[in-house]
């Protein structure tokens, strides 16, 4: 896989996140049931709407770019 610069500043490793969705169970509403970890500090979170997903993700990179680097 090629690398590139730009990418790489467009995509810091500090704002990456790795989100787990699970597969709806039949019957049940389409809402999403997962589990979103941040990748540098390892912060993680259950969540059962995209809401929750949104909440999480806006909280840990707010709590990333307070901190100096």
């Amino acid at each position: 896989m090629q690398t590139h610069r730009s990418s790489q500043s467009r995509f810091p490793a500090h704002r990456a996140f790795v989100v787990q969705v699970a597969m709806a169970e039949l019957g049940m509403p389409d809402s999403p049931l997962g589990r979103a970890e941040h990748v540098v500090s390892g912060q993680a979170a259950h969540f059962a709407s995209w809401a929750e997903l949104v909440a999480f993700i806006e909280r840990v990179l707010a709590e990333v770019e307070e901190q100096p680097l």
